[in-house]
């Protein structure tokens, strides 16, 4: 039987990439002591890998195709394809930021004031490119964690990952700048891509993916509307197409059914009420294909 070996990303992302494979249609299982999750595909091999290293097994073709950060993509250089970028994080869904940051009353207050100056930080590289692209050398050194901690007795300076911002504000950081935005991707090695079966098992799982994410915001909205409302009712309903209208028996109005926002949805609700539909209905949704 033909096998897609995918990575999944270990730590921060693990979680949130589990609950959208769920969304997604899979059932993975994590053991705690294995780097070997079950998954109810059997074309699928499934491996923790940490983010930091998914893109150099997908390069030299380890692993067929994984998840993880444009950072860390970008931090080991690798030649990979991008299959596609999916905005989710570990904490709601949103790009999160690798920023320059320094202690609240350092006398830094721009990137150039870090000339000859020392910086801790897990993304060296793209850190040093930074820099150098701006004319500033600097003393950049490798943080094997608590990187916060670091400033102002170790550093004078971090580049940290924040995705709220409360852990810079918890250590007292101030940030200077944003050194790359980055989200999620879902990468593949060129050999894998080229296989015609791998390359249709990767870009199924990639659509999959997608409307997993996209779902997450939305909501179904399902309601009965009497024939004499239905104009009122459609002005008030927005929808990613035009939404569903079917006739109901003996006369009786019409049944609408469509995909919105989940915070239009909780806005527009009383005012359906009010333009006369009756029965509304809310419902989530696992996937949203467009």
């Amino acid at each position: 039987m033909k096998k897609l070996f995918l990575g999944l990303p270990k730590g921060s992302l693990q979680e949130a990439t589990v609950e959208m494979m769920k969304k997604s249609g899979y059932s993975v299982h994590i053991s705690p002591r294995s780097y070997y999750p079950t998954i109810d595909d059997d074309e699928i091999s499934v491996r923790l890998i940490r983010p930091q290293d998914m893109s150099r097994y997908v390069e030299k073709g380890i692993i067929d195709a994984g998840l993880t950060g444009a950072d860390w993509v970008k931090e080991a250089g690798s030649d990979i394809r991008v299959v596609v970028s999916l905005v989710y994080a570990k904490q709601q869904l949103t790009k999160v930021r690798w920023v320059l940051a320094v202690p609240e009353h350092s006398a830094i207050r721009s990137v150039g004031d870090l000339q000859n100056k020392k910086i801790a930080t897990e993304l060296v590289n793209v850190t040093r490119q930074y820099l150098a692209e701006r004319g500033v050398v600097a003393d950049i050194e490798f943080s094997h964690g608590a990187t916060e901690a670091k400033a102002p007795d170790l550093v004078d300076a971090i580049v940290e990952l924040t995705e709220t911002g409360s852990s810079m504000k918890a250590n007292n950081l101030r940030v200077i700048e944003t050194v790359m935005e980055s989200s999620t991707q879902f990468i593949a090695n060129h050999h894998a891509w080229k296989d015609e079966w791998k390359r249709t098992k990767i870009e199924n799982l990639a659509m999959l993916f997608e409307g997993a994410i996209i779902a997450r915001v939305k909501v179904g909205l399902k309601m009965n509307v009497p024939a004499g409302s239905l104009e009122q009712v459609l002005m008030k309903l927005p929808a990613l197409r035009k939404p569903t209208i079917s006739p109901l028996s003996e006369g009786a109005g019409y049944a609408i059914e469509t995909v919105l926002d989940e915070t239009v949805a909780r806005s527009i609700t009383p005012e359906l009420k009010r333009a006369g539909a009756e029965g509304i209905i809310e419902y989530p949704l696992n996937k949203v294909i467009l």
